[in-house]
């Protein structure tokens, strides 16, 4: 995560035309072109890496995650990540556990049901959430991360560790692992679409955590998750902070964007106080994005250095009480 110094709440240029959102026009440093977009194989499973396992506790789901050496498997010191080379993939995000909680919780008070829905996990590195939607009864679900790398020495090996865990490494659920960058990756989902908001083709569950922090890849994520989602029924749940410091995304910049454009609507399903974390990173919560406008009560108490996982809920038709702005995200 690269800060710029140039970074401005509005644009002032006058060489180029605004696209009237001054927090997404940021001057962050060009980054190197992205890998090909690629669909790796589930067979294709690193045997060069060492992979070790650990249980992770979910208030009583256990799930399995894997554990590997940065450095290993792509040649870099251990960092959460290098922009444009890896994008944090390897390491586990405390906002995927939150969203598989409130995935969780969403099921069990018949909120939601993943039983033969097509499922995709936007950012996925560890793929809890995914996982989660296989254990599920999903009819599909597809894992994309930037880096190739991670699906075949981490994904790849964390579905298959929970699935045979579960009994159900033959389970119903086809798992498909793409590996490449928001801005190309549809070319190659099954059920993307060129143009955005399909009625009779896309996913109808889409998944993400921590996939907001970089204010330059926003535009990118919003484009590919209007051309993965159908239409009207389809629905994200996405976790995130409220703001990413030193980098300047979070949950606020997304929703103004969603705002502005009246497409998607967002609804807050969880917000998760974090009593480990420093000051900065004080709260988490949870938000369910659906489609057009219709912004949930968040607490106006929240300060600035807090920072919020919300997960959110994309789906519906416009309906706002109070503009975003009003909201102290």
């Amino acid at each position: 995560m690269a800060t710029s110094a140039n970074f401005q709440l509005f644009s002032s240029s006058g060489d180029k035309p605004s696209l009237g959102l001054g927090f997404l026009e940021s001057s962050e440093p060009p980054l190197p072109p992205p890998p090909p977009s690629i669909e790796v194989p589930s067979s294709e499973v690193s045997s060069s890496v060492k992979y070790t396992v650990e249980p992770v506790n979910l208030d009583g789901l256990t799930l399995l995650k894997g554990r590997v050496s940065t450095k290993e498997v792509l040649g870099l010191p251990n960092s959460d990540l290098v922009p444009g080379i890896y994008e944090g993939g390897l390491k586990l995000w405390e906002g995927s556990i939150d969203l598989v909680k409130a995935l969780r919780s969403e099921i069990q008070n018949d909120r939601l049901s993943l039983t033969e829905k097509r499922v995709l996990e936007l950012g996925c590195g560890h793929g809890l959430p995914g996982i989660f939607a296989c254990l599920e009864g999903a009819a599909e679900v597809h894992f994309q991360d930037f880096n190739a790398e991670v699906l075949r020495c981490l994904t790849i090996p964390n579905v298959n560790a929970n699935l045979l865990e579960k009994s159900q490494l033959d389970s119903a659920s086809e798992a498909r692992f793409f590996a490449g960058d928001w801005g190309e990756i549809h070319q190659l989902l099954p059920y993307a679409h060129e143009s955005e908001i399909s009625s009779e083709h896309g996913y109808d569950v889409i998944l993400m955590a921590e996939t907001i922090y970089s204010i330059s890849a926003q535009r990118d994520l919003y484009g590919l998750i209007k051309k993965c989602m159908i239409h009207p029924h389809g629905v994200v749940y996405m976790a995130g902070k409220k703001h990413y410091f030193g980098v300047g995304g979070g949950t606020r910049q997304f929703l103004s964007m969603l705002e502005k454009e009246g497409v998607m609507s967002a609804t807050l399903v969880a917000e998760v106080a974090d009593g480990s974390s420093n000051v900065r990173e004080e709260l988490n919560s949870v938000l369910v994005i659906e489609g057009k406008l219709c912004l949930c009560y968040i607490d106006p108490s929240a300060r600035v250095y807090q920072l919020n996982y919300q997960i959110l809920r994309l789906e519906g038709s416009l309906s706002v009480s109070q503009p975003i702005s009003d909201y102290a995200f």
